[in-house]
């Protein structure tokens, strides 16, 4: 008998079966990270920012699933970020090397398990990246979108919603949203990049020009398909920026289990949503009358390929980002 929907959410693997096999894999300064990093499609080069990397395979870690799209690894690094060469003054951090979507066949217990077991490792705030589809006209390729709020039609109208099923205590039934994105964590995002570059500096940043960040609300589709132009057009009506076919499940378990979220999304397309339709019905009517017909060419189509271009172009931005941001993190604590 198949699975209800209703019991997609609920983790089968004990977590301490998990933390014992990091135990047993990883050294002791590692164990207790700080910060959890989720990298996108196409950033996995992010795990470059740490000193004394341990990279453990999901093979090896009880109740991880395995990544099968393109642009995402299979493996947990562990490490440091910042300090010196001998990994004094580090800030420990877990980086999630390859994410689960549903799309992929993952249950919600999969794709969300990860998250959840930052939480038993002691993690408070996470940084989750993500590569997007631009919906507004005014954030070109190539912006990095701080969010700010997303809309979720997954979780709004169908059983996609990953805190669907029996309440597991401590946790309680309604997780509230409307402040899921950190203004902490946010402010700390903004303070990297755009603060002059002075590597002497305890608060330096990246000193990005203004139109290199934006702000907006990311819209949440289960995907694996892109959008239509009238799919676009509802979404960017609706209020949405950006939209893309994860992250939404991994801040709404966060939020559960008490974690302050930072998402960052890399536009690496536009939406397509022309103006009009080529209408056929005219071109045939010009043929039968005899009239010059207008051939309207049809909307260009995304790829896979585009989004992990685009994504491979930027990451040595993005990586020097989120690395500014775990410092900031960690000097404020």
């Amino acid at each position: 008998m198949s699975a209800s929907p209703l019991s997609t959410a609920i983790p089968t693997t004990p977590f301490d079966v998990t933390v014992s096999a990091l135990t047993a894999l990883l050294p002791a300064h590692l164990l207790r990270p700080r910060v959890a990093i989720v990298c996108g499609s196409g950033l996995s080069t992010l795990a470059s920012a740490l000193r004394g990397v341990v990279e453990v395979p999901y093979e090896k870690v009880p109740g991880f699933s395995k990544s099968t799209v393109p642009g995402h690894r299979s493996a947990l690094a562990f490490g440091l970020v910042g300090g010196d060469d001998n990994g004094e003054g580090g800030v420990p951090v877990v980086a999630m090397l390859g994410r689960f979507h549903p799309y992929e066949g993952h249950g919600m217990s999969a794709v969300t398990y990860p998250i959840r077991l930052f939480a038993h490792l002691g993690i408070k705030d996470i940084i989750i990246t993500n590569a997007a589809g631009s919906l507004n006209p005014k954030i070109p390729v190539g912006t990095i979108v701080v969010i700010h709020d997303h809309l979720a039609l997954p979780n709004l109208t169908g059983p996609l919603n990953p805190l669907l099923g029996p309440v597991v205590p401590p946790h309680k039934r309604f997780t509230p949203l409307s402040a899921a994105y950190s203004s902490r964590l946010r402010r700390f995002a903004f303070l990297a990049a755009h603060s002059p570059a002075s590597p002497g500096s305890a608060s330096h940043g990246l000193g990005l020009p203004r139109e290199a960040t934006a702000e907006g609300t990311y819209a949440w589709v289960s995907g694996p398909t892109y959008e239509t132009p009238a799919e676009g057009r509802f979404l960017r009506a609706a209020g949405a920026d950006v939209v893309g076919m994860s992250t939404v499940p991994e801040v709404v378990v966060a939020r559960a289990e008490g974690m302050e979220v930072l998402v960052l999304s890399l536009v690496t397309n536009a939406v397509k949503i022309p103006d009009g339709y080529r209408s056929v019905k005219a071109e045939v009517e010009a043929e039968v009358t005899g009239s010059a017909a207008e051939i309207k060419t049809e909307a260009e189509e995304v790829s896979h390929e585009e989004v992990l271009s685009v994504g491979q172009s930027k990451a040595e931005v993005m990586r020097a980002l989120v690395e500014r941001i775990v410092q900031l993190v960690g000097a404020a604590n």
